[in-house]
């Protein structure tokens, strides 16, 4: 794909979708890890545990972002077509990444890891683990999960896409 090609994709609505839902997800993530980290380290919880309770706390912002502003989807969310879905999607990846950080955080005690060795590469297995599962995800909410449905599509600011309301203004261009 050229840069031009690049542009023209990220420019489209697939590709704006694609770049906020990567947004949501570094943003997950981030606050994924501080919370792994803080538990597994200060608090020094066992990875497992630290992991269960990074990704419960973690997963109710990131469904509300993917949702809202990454799909731009508004009104009351469907119980078993987007959180049931969301929060299995959710809790699949916690168990993969549980296990993961489990193996590490094993691994590292048994080859004498210092505290903070071990914190680290718990860290980077975790995020490693929720790498994998990071297209399929996009894949599953952008075709089964926040698929529209005759509801009004939301942009950024809280607006109704196409709404008369909102005049949009390209800066390159003079307006009378």
């Amino acid at each position: 794909m050229s840069i031009g090609q690049a542009r023209v994709f990220l420019g489209s609505p697939g590709g704006k979708k694609m770049v906020r839902y990567s947004a949501a997800s570094l943003i997950s993530l981030a606050l994924s890890v501080v919370l792994l980290g803080i538990f597994n380290g200060p608090l020094d919880m066992r990875a497992w545990v630290a992991s269960t309770l990074a990704t419960a706390i973690v997963s109710v912002p990131s469904y509300y972002l993917n949702r809202r502003w990454a799909w731009g989807k508004a009104g009351r969310s469907h119980l078993l077509k987007e959180v049931v879905p969301f929060w299995a999607l959710a809790f699949f990846g916690w168990g993969f990444s549980t296990f993961c950080v489990h193996v590490m955080e094993d691994y590292a005690k048994s080859h004498g890891f210092s505290h903070l060795l071990r914190t680290a590469t718990v860290l980077l297995v975790y995020v490693a683990a929720f790498g994998v599962f990071w297209v399929g995800k996009f894949v599953i909410f952008n075709k089964l999960m926040f698929v529209h449905r005759g509801e009004p599509v939301i942009d950024a600011i809280g607006a109704p896409v196409g709404s008369p309301a909102i005049t949009r203004r390209d800066p390159g261009t003079a307006h009378v």
